[in-house]
């Protein structure tokens, strides 16, 4: 699975680099298909930390599984779309 996260963040980042490059300002257009890449990567790490920490809440106290599920789900919609947007 971390393998496979990898292959798709380079992909996105070269991805935009390449589309990038046929506008004509390369340096400048290389930087932002980084910068999608590394948006991406702190996307994927914020979701992964999200996920650890409401397993380890669940663990914790079972009686609150429900209500940690939907505060979790919330959270990881709002960080997919502003890692989207910035993107």
């Amino acid at each position: 699975m971390r393998n496979l996260f990898w292959v798709f963040a380079s992909l996105a980042m070269f991805c935009m680099a390449d589309s990038a490059m046929a506008a004509g300002d390369g340096l400048s257009n290389i930087g932002k298909g980084v910068g999608a890449g590394i948006t991406i990567l702190g996307a994927g790490l914020g979701l992964g930390l999200i996920g650890a920490k409401m397993t380890e809440s669940m663990a914790r106290q079972p009686e609150m599984a429900n209500d940690l599920r939907i505060a979790a789900i919330i959270m990881a919609a709002l960080l997919e779309g502003v890692a989207l947007s910035h993107c």
